[in-house]
Protein backbone atom coordinates (compact mmCIF):
# COMPACT_ATOMS: atom_id res chain seq x y z
CA UNK A 1 0.00 0.00 0.00
CA UNK A 2 1.37 3.34 -1.03
CA UNK A 3 1.09 6.37 1.29
CA UNK A 4 1.99 9.98 0.66
CA UNK A 5 5.22 11.79 1.69
CA UNK A 6 6.75 14.58 0.47
CA UNK A 7 9.84 13.10 0.34
CA UNK A 8 11.72 14.70 -2.90
CA UNK A 9 13.00 11.40 -4.92
CA UNK A 10 10.81 10.45 -7.70
CA UNK A 11 8.64 7.63 -7.40
CA UNK A 12 10.40 6.03 -9.94
CA UNK A 13 13.62 5.50 -8.05
CA UNK A 14 11.75 5.42 -4.40
CA UNK A 15 9.98 2.37 -6.03
CA UNK A 16 13.67 0.89 -6.66
CA UNK A 17 14.85 1.93 -3.32
CA UNK A 18 12.35 0.45 -1.46
CA UNK A 19 12.71 -3.25 -3.56
CA UNK A 20 16.28 -3.09 -1.97
CA UNK A 21 15.25 -1.90 1.40
CA UNK A 22 12.61 -5.29 1.38
CA UNK A 23 15.33 -7.48 0.33
CA UNK A 24 17.42 -6.25 3.37
CA UNK A 25 14.58 -6.34 5.80
CA UNK A 26 13.15 -10.05 4.72
CA UNK A 27 17.12 -11.03 4.97
CA UNK A 28 17.27 -9.24 8.31
CA UNK A 29 14.23 -10.90 10.16
CA UNK A 30 15.13 -14.17 8.84
CA UNK A 31 18.79 -13.14 10.24
CA UNK A 32 17.25 -12.29 13.49
CA UNK A 33 15.33 -15.16 13.72
CA UNK A 34 18.51 -18.31 12.85
CA UNK A 35 19.90 -16.09 15.65
CA UNK A 36 17.07 -16.99 18.01
CA UNK A 37 16.99 -20.50 17.02
CA UNK A 38 20.56 -20.56 18.00
CA UNK A 39 20.11 -18.94 20.76
CA UNK A 40 17.56 -21.55 21.72
CA UNK A 41 19.10 -24.90 20.38
CA UNK A 42 22.68 -24.27 22.16
CA UNK A 43 24.24 -27.01 24.33
CA UNK A 44 27.05 -27.49 25.80
CA UNK A 45 30.10 -26.22 27.90
CA UNK A 46 29.63 -22.81 26.94
CA UNK A 47 25.85 -22.95 26.97
CA UNK A 48 25.58 -19.80 28.91
CA UNK A 49 27.96 -17.52 27.10
CA UNK A 50 26.63 -18.68 24.17
CA UNK A 51 22.92 -18.44 24.94
CA UNK A 52 23.18 -14.63 26.03
CA UNK A 53 25.51 -13.92 22.99
CA UNK A 54 22.83 -15.17 20.16
CA UNK A 55 20.34 -13.22 22.21
CA UNK A 56 22.14 -9.87 21.94
CA UNK A 57 22.93 -11.00 18.53
CA UNK A 58 19.49 -11.17 17.57
CA UNK A 59 18.85 -8.19 19.47
CA UNK A 60 20.94 -6.26 17.43
CA UNK A 61 19.47 -7.40 14.21
CA UNK A 62 16.31 -6.22 15.34
CA UNK A 63 17.53 -2.56 15.57
CA UNK A 64 18.86 -2.85 12.29
CA UNK A 65 15.70 -4.39 11.13
CA UNK A 66 13.66 -1.70 12.57
CA UNK A 67 16.08 0.85 11.08
CA UNK A 68 15.41 0.03 7.74
CA UNK A 69 11.28 -0.95 8.38
CA UNK A 70 10.69 2.45 9.24
CA UNK A 71 12.86 3.86 6.18
CA UNK A 72 10.46 1.92 3.62
CA UNK A 73 7.77 3.79 6.01
CA UNK A 74 9.02 7.43 5.34
CA UNK A 75 9.35 6.63 1.42
CA UNK A 76 6.05 5.81 1.53
CA UNK A 77 5.55 2.00 1.22
CA UNK A 78 3.88 -0.61 3.68
CA UNK A 79 6.23 -2.94 5.12
CA UNK A 80 5.95 -6.40 5.10
CA UNK A 81 7.57 -8.30 8.00
CA UNK A 82 5.29 -11.20 8.12
CA UNK A 83 5.90 -14.85 8.37
CA UNK A 84 4.85 -15.60 4.87
CA UNK A 85 6.20 -12.52 3.47
CA UNK A 86 9.73 -13.42 4.80
CA UNK A 87 9.98 -16.56 3.93
CA UNK A 88 9.29 -15.50 0.35
CA UNK A 89 11.66 -13.40 -0.01
CA UNK A 90 14.31 -13.78 1.79
CA UNK A 91 18.04 -14.64 0.08
CA UNK A 92 19.84 -16.28 3.17
CA UNK A 93 20.43 -20.24 3.60
CA UNK A 94 18.48 -21.93 5.58
CA UNK A 95 20.07 -22.31 9.32
CA UNK A 96 20.57 -25.90 9.89
CA UNK A 97 18.05 -27.67 12.32
CA UNK A 98 20.49 -30.78 12.90
CA UNK A 99 23.30 -28.96 15.49
CA UNK A 100 23.56 -28.69 19.00
CA UNK A 101 27.33 -27.93 20.22
CA UNK A 102 28.18 -24.21 20.73
CA UNK A 103 31.34 -24.21 17.88
CA UNK A 104 28.42 -25.35 15.39
CA UNK A 105 26.23 -22.58 16.18
CA UNK A 106 28.56 -20.12 15.90
CA UNK A 107 29.65 -21.15 12.73
CA UNK A 108 25.93 -21.14 11.35
CA UNK A 109 25.25 -17.74 12.31
CA UNK A 110 28.61 -16.48 11.83
CA UNK A 111 28.03 -17.37 8.00
CA UNK A 112 24.16 -16.09 8.49
CA UNK A 113 25.65 -12.71 9.56
CA UNK A 114 28.75 -12.44 7.18
CA UNK A 115 26.14 -13.33 4.22
CA UNK A 116 23.64 -10.84 5.63
CA UNK A 117 26.57 -7.82 5.49
CA UNK A 118 27.54 -9.46 2.04
CA UNK A 119 24.16 -8.42 0.87
CA UNK A 120 23.60 -5.06 2.40
CA UNK A 121 27.02 -3.75 1.05
CA UNK A 122 25.85 -3.20 -2.56
CA UNK A 123 22.68 -2.01 -1.47
CA UNK A 124 24.97 1.10 0.03
CA UNK A 125 26.08 2.19 -3.26
CA UNK A 126 23.32 0.87 -5.16
CA UNK A 127 20.84 3.65 -3.45
CA UNK A 128 23.35 6.12 -3.08
CA UNK A 129 23.26 6.50 -7.17
CA UNK A 130 19.68 6.25 -7.19
CA UNK A 131 20.26 9.55 -5.38
CA UNK A 132 19.29 8.49 -1.53
CA UNK A 133 22.09 9.48 0.74
CA UNK A 134 19.98 9.13 3.49
CA UNK A 135 18.91 5.15 2.84
CA UNK A 136 22.49 4.72 2.09
CA UNK A 137 23.43 5.88 5.43
CA UNK A 138 20.76 3.59 7.26
CA UNK A 139 22.26 1.01 5.36
CA UNK A 140 25.82 1.99 6.32
CA UNK A 141 24.51 1.93 10.21
CA UNK A 142 23.07 -1.49 9.02
CA UNK A 143 26.92 -3.04 7.68
CA UNK A 144 28.48 -1.55 10.67
CA UNK A 145 26.38 -3.22 13.22
CA UNK A 146 26.32 -6.33 11.91
CA UNK A 147 30.56 -6.45 11.23
CA UNK A 148 30.62 -5.63 14.96
CA UNK A 149 27.97 -8.73 15.79
CA UNK A 150 30.08 -10.63 13.12
CA UNK A 151 32.95 -9.82 15.55
CA UNK A 152 31.49 -10.49 18.57
CA UNK A 153 30.78 -14.14 17.20
CA UNK A 154 34.29 -14.90 15.32
CA UNK A 155 35.90 -13.71 18.78
CA UNK A 156 34.27 -16.13 21.18
CA UNK A 157 35.62 -19.01 18.77
CA UNK A 158 38.85 -17.92 18.01
CA UNK A 159 42.14 -17.77 20.83
CA UNK A 160 42.98 -20.73 22.86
Amino acid sequence: MRHTTRIDIPKARRDKIIAILRGHLADGIDLMMQSKTAHWNVRGPQFIALHELFDKVAEGVEENNDEIAERIAQLGESVDGTVRGVAAATALKAYPLTIADGMSHMAAVADALAGFAARVRPGIDETGTLGDAVTADVLTGVARSTDKLLWFVEAHSQGD
